[in-house]
């Protein structure tokens, strides 16, 4: 755990940054957001940072937006500040801690977020053999590509391996390659100096120098420009990268892991992905099976997400009624573990009177697996009222009067151009996947750069795009 004070607090912070050091955190200190967006650029990196309250947070969640730094933000503020507190949390901090610092709330803390990257929740036998290999190869230097459908949790399987490896007291490092743009991603890997190109007001290290001593976890290469593979496949050979505008190659020491939800071996016959580059990666395969293949994690799984976000919305813990439990199993789980998050996200908030009924679980589509689907209830259920930034349930209602013959066969759409069926199924999939590009490209069955180029039309046409966690934005990040 790599910790970055940003603050004093009349000496508080740094009180809270020996708590933290004394728990196992490697504990850096800054005086300003300037200071630590420098430190992130030069590499030194964090997992966590604790910021003064009084600091301007909003501009420093918002820079970490812009240059692609996925770190948590907690604000700290002397006693209660309810409403510093509340516009901390509404630029982007995830919490809000009383100063002078508490011992314990301090590790529940470091504990959370640790907790969140590399905690394993299984009790289903395919999962356990994965581990078993996972344990098995986790603590050489292989590189290991981790393949499973979108959402069976491959990041999570990285920072396992990380975790278990003889490099898990260094950094982890992970690049979303399907998140960037390609014009960018090179820089993010390779660091670029200042000058090199429009934009570079100063040098900045790359993922590769920063996970030195560590592991880099590439996710998703599948959507990397074949372009860039080249360069890859040098650094990935050599351990050697050069920055962008750079002059003197640089060695670096990593442990490469790489995931994908496509198989590479077609994408490699396709000539979308580079032979050598996939055998370089591919020493050891580790697949991860889809949710409906391990059934016993379902529900183990979703008392987990329950307990989860109950904590972080303030409520005691609602049970799962039966029906609910069954209309779990039962559900084909298409988008795997994050749709089961997202779902147990929505009913926590969606529950009544302490219990998670079927009414608040909301599963779409009828795909199930096992003897015994559910039926469908020939009375609609009653809609819950809408929550803040969630899909809108009942969005698409149906009529109350019976449908034509017509409009059951799809006479609904005759008039409507093939591009505006197009829109409102891209849409329609993304707000049900609560913004999650990934989730949604997965279910649409197409790849991530198609939907970001989707979406990039859609809203420059004024059309509001659904953010990562359901928030509507007409500026997304594409």
């Amino acid at each position: 755990m790599r910790l970055l004070i940003v603050g004093s607090l009349e000496g508080h912070m740094i009180t809270a940054g020996k708590i933290a050091f004394e728990r196992g955190a490697k504990v850096a200190t800054v005086d300003d957001i300037n200071q630590a967006m420098s430190s992130l650029r030069t590499g030194q990196g964090a997992d966590l940072l604790l910021v003064d309250i009084d600091l301007d947070i909003d501009t420093l969640c918002k820079n970490l937006l812009a240059e692609r730094f996925s770190v948590p933000v907690i604000a700290c503020g002397i006693g209660t500040q309810p409403s510093k507190a509340g516009d901390a949390i509404r630029s982007g901090a995830k919490e809000y801690i009383p100063l002078p610092p508490d011992a314990e709330l301090i590790a529940a803390v470091l504990a959370a977020v640790t907790e969140e990257t590399t905690a394993l929740v299984f009790k289903d036998p395919a999962t356990a053999a994965v581990l078993r290999l996972a344990e098995q190869i986790a603590p050489s230097d292989a590189s290991v590509l981790v393949t499973g459908e979108s959402g069976t949790g491959k990041e999570v399987m990285s920072r396992y391996l990380h975790s278990k490896s003889k490099r898990a007291k260094n950094h982890f490092i992970s690049v979303n390659c399907a998140a960037i743009p390609e014009n960018l991603l090179e820089s993010e890997l390779f660091g670029h100096e200042k000058g090199a190109f429009t934009g570079a007001i100063a040098r900045r290290i790359g993922k590769f120098e920063e996970a030195n001593g560590g592991t880099l976890l590439l996710d998703e290469i599948s959507e990397m420009h074949p372009r860039l593979q080249a360069k890859l496949l040098r650094a990935v050979q050599e351990r050697e990268i050069d920055r962008v505008g750079g002059t003197q190659p640089i060695k670096v020491d990593i442990r490469l892991l790489a995931t994908s939800n496509r198989n590479l071996e077609e994408e490699v016959k396709k000539g979308n992905f580079r032979e050598d580059l996939y055998y370089r990666l591919n020493v050891v395969n580790i697949e991860m099976p889809a949710l409906r293949e391990r059934p016993l994690d379902i529900e183990i799984l979703a008392e987990h997400f329950i307990g989860k976000y109950a904590k972080s919305n303030g409520i005691a813990k609602p049970a799962l009624t039966p029906e609910a439990k069954h209309q779990l199993l039962q559900h084909h789980w298409r988008g795997n573990v994050r749709e089961l998050e997202n779902t147990m996200h929505r009913a926590v908030l969606l529950s009544r009177d302490n219990l998670i009924s079927p009414e608040a679980i909301m599963l779409t589509g009828s795909a199930t697996f096992g003897p015994t689907p559910i039926a469908t209830p020939s009375v609609p259920p009653a809609v819950p009222p809408a929550i803040p930034g969630y899909p809108a349930p009942g969005k698409a209602v149906a009529s109350s009067q019976p449908m034509s013959g017509a409009e059951a066969s799809g006479g609904a759409m005759v008039g409507r151009t093939v591009a505006d069926v197009e829109r409102d199924l891209i849409l329609n999939t993304l707000d049900h996947c609560l913004g999650n590009r990934t989730h949604a490209a997965n279910i649409l069955g197409i790849s991530i750069r198609t939907l970001r180029n989707k979406l990039k039309l859609y809203s420059e046409d004024g059309i509001e795009i659904t953010g990562p966690g359901g928030n509507d934005s007409l500026s997304p990040s594409l």
